[in-house]
């Protein structure tokens, strides 16, 4: 069960579905993301759709921010165009933040039931990338 946080960043939703409505055109880029940092700041970014497997616009907004200087994320929002409103994340980006971001917080649901959980609650009992990387002087964490 997931817990559902008490607020919900509606100025978020609004960069999102914002970039969703004047920078996704066509099929290249479907999706916007918005993201609140650390400091209070509003990162946005499209997917890059590629038949391939691009990046969703979750995990681009990871690079933008980082080319930024921002490092720690709060809360992240995708939306995709042509007026879909609220996308959860992939199981992909759902990975990809909890690595980055353990304490993230997502805003998933649609129209009147948007809400706010943490990443953690989209991802249960979820691989945590970190907790089995090697570390130079003990080998896998854990082992010694």
């Amino acid at each position: 069960m997931t817990t559902q946080t008490e607020h919900v960043d509606h100025e978020l939703i609004q960069a999102a579905t914002h970039v969703a409505r004047t920078r996704c055109r066509g099929d290249d880029h479907t999706m916007a993301a918005a993201a609140r940092t650390g400091d209070g700041r509003i990162v946005t970014a499209v997917n890059a759709y590629h038949f391939t497997g691009g990046p969703c616009a979750e995990l681009v907004l990871i690079g933008a921010a980082a080319a930024q200087g921002v490092y720690e994320l709060d809360t992240i929002v995708a939306v995709g165009d042509r007026d879909r409103g609220v996308v959860p994340p992939c199981g992909r980006c759902r990975q990809v933040l909890l690595d980055y971001f353990p304490d993230l917080k997502v805003i998933v649901g649609g129209d009147e039931h948007v809400r706010t959980v943490l990443i953690t609650d989209l991802l249960p009992e979820s691989y945590v990338w970190a907790d089995h990387q090697l570390d130079a002087d003990e080998g896998p964490v854990g082992i010694r």
